[in-house]
């Protein structure tokens, strides 16, 4: 099967609305995370030149939906992925609030659909559908909610809902509606992408493994008669020497007590999501060999939920293995880094000058301190460059 590689990428980054911090795992370099943070990540990120963010979902976090529309109004052209969660919203509602932040955002609105992987969280939420059942309703769902955004007036009934006349007032300002994004490595995950969505979204798996993935998922679609593009969610420690980087990588974890892993894993193996299993399985819960792929790390992994990897070196590797990752068949990365707001910066000035982007990024020729570029020296010139 054949496919076209993508000239172009998107990069995202992420915003971190459930805590920030310095190190994994503890309280030690903790930083709370309002809304005045919020707005500084936001608005670096815009400057930087980044397509978006991403604002997770969850009773860990602030919602997402609150979060982005405090934000969009103080960026210019960031735009905000932001969860619908089938089975615990109503089809119409979300097509509603989908529409309306999509208009006031004039556009800036990307969606991921979330079905969730947590037994426990969902019961927290009055939700308590198994694994295929979940599929089920985000299946319904998305039949119900992409006709609304598309201007279709809606009867319905299905096994789980069942709609007269539904329809939106107001359209959104995308046309059909924003794009849909969506994570789920299981059999009706991959199932429910290939029918409904526009961005299939992977964790950072090594490359072989998202290869396979992604053949898999654009079988299924081409089956259905629908096109499907591809994204990938890593975390990044990037530094200008490798070294620099893999010591900041066994720095982020230098406060992780044996305990405080224990406790992680028993809470992802409770979870009946696919793709958690899977990240689980890069690194077994030890420490002992979490370079899994080529300078990419699973130390994340060892306490943190859902996206475990990162992508660890100098500017000029780290590129190259995000391009590895192009070479798939993947138009968008989705990256964070802690803490997220001056990782934002190191990433944003090391590598995204060197990535074929389809969105502009800050350049230096656009800044009104016209070159040469520093601090000027001695308050008398300016710096000039020097041969190595």
């Amino acid at each position: 099967m054949s496919f076209s590689i993508p000239d172009k990428i998107n990069v995202l980054w992420f915003l971190p609305t459930h805590g920030d911090s310095r190190y994994l795992g503890t309280q030690k370099g903790g930083r709370p995370v309002d809304l005045p943070y919020l707005q500084q990540v936001a608005k670096a990120a815009d400057t930087l030149g980044y397509y978006g963010v991403l604002i997770p979902t969850g009773r860990s976090c602030e919602d997402s939906w609150v979060v982005a529309s405090a934000l969009a109004p103080i960026t210019e052209r960031l735009r905000y992925l932001i969860a619908v969660r089938p089975g615990l919203l109503s089809p119409t509602l979300a097509a509603r609030m989908t529409a309306t932040l999509d208009r006031f955002s004039e556009g800036r609105l990307l969606i991921n659909i979330v079905t969730g992987g947590d037994p426990a969280e969902n019961a927290g939420d009055g939700f308590f559908a198994d694994h295929a059942t979940r599929y089920e309703i985000t299946d319904e769902f998305l039949d119900i909610y992409r006709a609304l955004l598309h201007g279709e007036h809606v009867n319905y009934v299905g096994k789980h809902f069942k709609i007269d006349d539904g329809h939106i007032l107001f359209p959104s300002f995308q046309k059909n509606g924003p794009p849909l994004y969506f994570g789920g490595s299981s059999e009706a995950g991959a199932h429910v992408a290939a029918k409904h969505i526009d961005k299939y979204l992977t964790w950072g798996e090594p490359p072989a493994l998202v290869a396979e993935k992604i053949s898999k998922v654009r079988q299924l679609a081409e089956k259905q008669g629908h096109d499907i593009s591809f994204g990938i969610r890593l975390h990044v420690i990037v530094r200008e020497t490798e070294r620099e980087a893999w010591q900041e990588a066994d720095r982020l974890i230098s406060h992780l007590s044996d305990e405080t892993i224990s406790k992680a894993q028993k809470v992802f193996a409770r979870m009946d999501s696919v793709g958690q299993a899977r990240m689980s399985a890069l690194h077994g819960g030890k420490r002992d060999k979490l370079e899994i792929s080529p300078n990419l790390w699973a130390g994340v992994g060892l306490v943190r939920g859902g996206a475990g990897t990162a992508l660890v070196g100098d500017p000029d590797t780290v590129a190259e293995r995000i391009d590895e990752y192009r070479r798939l068949g993947i138009d968008t990365f989705i990256f964070s880094g802690y803490p997220h707001l001056e990782e934002a910066y190191q990433f944003g000035e090391l590598v995204l000058p060197l990535l074929p982007t389809a969105h502009p990024i800050r350049a230096t020729s656009n800044l009104n301190n016209m070159g040469p570029f520093g601090e000027t020296i001695a308050g008398d010139h300016r710096p000039g460059s020097h041969a190595a």
